[in-house]
């Protein structure tokens, strides 16, 4: 008979948590250095306590670890977060951490270790401006010099401005870093058949869960008043890159595995137009559970779940879908769930950020008119301040 366990690699890398670099292997937490004296146990019952946390130091800063990171409508991303507390963890306490994030950012940056934050709102996901965040970063390092620098190694646009910045400023640099400690990076090498280690770079790009970003301190969060100027005197014949913008198109020929918006719908949805109307009126991606599919309601492109696709979007709205495991596998990794359903005991209320107890129909009936209510008031709005438009709204 054939052995079907899965042996575990032995080189490994560990992933560097509160307690110090820590691996599991078979139900067993190894230690790799003498930080790690507490126990697992001990863990747990420390993250059921609810007490206020520590600041991690408030020594005065000599050196800085400068993170930098492209927020997502005011967020940082898990991957992001896992950066921001790698340098929390390896921070002394003599050491600052300062966080650059590039777009608007709302969240709570001294609980995700940082000491500062710098947030560059100009810098919009949706534009394309790597010189000019070349420039922002570059600018950064030079203000706070920092020993090291630190990015998610992502193809969001993180991992190429920690690849443009270290070859600008002939920096040393390691990319795809598995494992980090404040002595040491590793990264694989030879097919992933081995781990090559040394001392931290100037510029460190951080592979995903690498780190467990769970702190059991916070930083102390001072937002920084940081200005920077683009560049004026460049004209866009003289820029290399040209941004030629976003071509919008319909959210229904989306495929939903791209999708960032969500509506799907279930058994309980009876009145197919209806639904597909919402969608139009959000400018959501339609989505279906595989019952829906099976009826005919849906094509099978648009069946969500384990034999189905797997989706990602920010936000997913279903209509009377129960939620059967095979499909909550599929929306495992989607950001805010919002089921509507008469039955408050559905699985998928258990899976729901928000669980709306109303019948699907009229649901989809009242958000759609309130949906257009409130586009055709922006409309409005936005044509009034037109130049020209104004004076002629004010005198009517």
């Amino acid at each position: 008979m054939m052995n079907t366990l899965n042996r575990i690699d032995p080189r490994r890398p560990f992933t560097v948590t509160a307690q110090g670099l820590r691996r599991i292997t078979l139900g067993v937490v190894g230690i790799a250095d003498a930080g790690g004296s507490a126990s697992l146990a001990d863990a747990r019952h420390a993250a059921h306590r609810e007490q206020p946390k520590p600041r991690r130091t408030t020594a005065a800063p000599r050196h800085v670890l400068l993170v930098a990171a492209h927020a997502e409508r005011g967020a940082l991303d898990e991957h992001a977060r896992q950066t921001l507390a790698a340098a929390a963890l390896i921070a002394d306490t003599h050491s600052e951490v300062v966080l650059l994030v590039f777009g608007e950012f709302t969240g709570d940056a001294a609980a995700l270790g940082a000491d500062k934050l710098i947030e560059l709102p100009m810098f919009d996901r949706r534009t394309y401006a790597p010189d000019d965040e070349l420039n922002a970063l570059a600018a950064c390092v030079a203000a706070y010099a920092p020993a090291h620098v630190l990015l998610p190694d992502n193809a969001t646009g993180d991992g190429d401005l920690g690849r443009r910045y270290a070859a600008a400023a002939d920096a040393s640099v390691a990319t795809h870093v598995v494992e980090i400690a404040a002595g040491h990076m590793c990264t694989y090498i030879r097919a992933k058949s081995a781990l090559a280690s040394r001392a931290l770079p100037e510029v460190v790009l951080l592979e995903p869960n690498a780190v467990d970003p769970k702190l059991p301190f916070v930083g102390a969060g001072e937002r920084v008043a940081w200005r920077f100027e683009r560049e004026a005197n460049s004209t866009v014949a003289q820029r290399a890159i040209h941004d030629l913008g976003i071509d919008e198109i319909d959210a229904a020929q989306l495929a939903l595995e791209e999708a960032d918006f969500i509506v799907s719908a279930g058994n309980g949805v009876s009145d197919v137009p209806a639904f597909e109307r919402l969608a139009t009126t959000l400018g959501a991606a339609i989505g279906a559970s595989r019952v829906a599919v099976d009826d005919g309601k849906f094509t099978r492109d648009k069946q969500i779940g384990a034999t189905g696709k797997t989706v990602e979007a920010s936000v997913y709205i279903a209509f009377g879908i129960s939620g059967a495991v095979q499909h909550l596998q599929g929306i495992k990794d989607c950001r805010h769930v919002i089921a509507v359903n008469l039955d408050a005991s559905a699985p998928i209320a258990k899976r729901a950020n928000l669980t709306v107890i109303a019948d699907a129909q009229e649901t989809i009936a009242a958000l759609d008119e309130a949906a257009a209510a409130a586009r055709g008031a922006r409309a409005t709005s936005a044509a009034l301040l037109r130049p020209g438009k104004l004076a002629e709204g004010v005198l009517a």
